[in-house]
């Protein structure tokens, strides 16, 4: 068995909470973990009501794949009206995650495929096993991205490099998907969980208005115009260096308390 685990009943996203994180499992196995309306409802609810003491998680799926992206039996019989309240469904649930309460990190292996891709986008940090393949199907299925993918993806792998995707049905793997930018590390068959919630308990340990600022200020000042990110920046530097924890956190530091800061071998 891969990064995921056995199924629990009939829910189709399960979340435990695990001290100061959440593990939001992905729990269609047999289905490849295609996302189905219960399953983007899900999401948003688990992202929506996460309980207070929870200051980072961590999405994964059951089985051999994360997710093959949209349940297809979903839009057979979709009108327009239809089609656009679907996609709006998909932006307000990955909203909750890329702007939600706390910073996510994605174990991704097997297939990381069109919504399944998207979703993993919408997560801040990812964790991809070298079992991982990426792709955008959507173009040989007569349809287009859906769950913000137009919005996010261009962002990480830049236009001309999505396009190809959709255009050739081009898949690539772990390796290569590392070095576009899909993922952030690459891990062993079996490992991206742990390895997650490694990263998610560090993350977890950072100052809150910090992580604060890192998922709802930098995508926003990144995003606009230069004279306003400035603004933005000092405001959101000077309210982060006012909390007393991170006072505290640079007493630490300046008495030689806390590590520098030095490579990783």
């Amino acid at each position: 068995m891969s990064a995921g685990t056995a199924p629990v009943g009939d829910a189709v996203v399960v979340t435990q909470i695990e001290g100061d994180i959440a593990v939001v499992r992905l729990n269609r196995p047999a289905k490849r973990n295609a996302l189905n309306d219960q399953a983007i409802l899900g999401l948003e609810a688990a992202f929506r009501s996460l309980p207070g003491q929870v200051k980072a998680a961590v999405i994964h799926g059951s089985g051999e794949h994360f997710s093959a992206g949209l349940d297809l039996s979903e839009l057979v019989e979709v009108d327009l009206n239809g089609a656009i309240e679907h996609s709006r469904l998909w932006h307000r649930a990955f909203e909750a995650i890329e702007f939600g309460r706390v910073p996510v990190v994605s174990a991704v292996h097997g297939a990381v495929v069109g919504g399944g891709l998207e979703l993993a986008c919408a997560t801040h940090v990812r964790v991809a096993e070298t079992s991982a393949f990426y792709a955008l199907p959507e173009g040989q299925r007569g349809i287009f991205v859906g769950g913000g993918g137009s919005v996010r993806l261009p962002r990480l792998i830049g236009v001309s490099r999505m396009m190809e995707m959709m255009l050739t049905g081009r898949v690539y793997r772990a390796e290569e998907g590392y070095n576009f930018g899909f993922s952030h590390y690459v891990t062993p068959v079996g490992e991206s969980l742990a390895k997650a919630k490694e990263l998610a308990r560090k993350i977890a340990g950072n100052a809150g208005r910090t992580n604060f600022a890192l998922i709802q200020a930098l995508p926003r000042i990144a995003d606009g115009d230069r004279a306003a990110g400035y603004l933005m920046e000092a405001l959101m530097s000077s309210i982060a260096q006012d909390d007393a924890e991170a006072k505290s956190r640079l007493r630490a530091f300046l008495e030689k308390r806390a590590d520098k800061v030095a490579p990783q071998f």
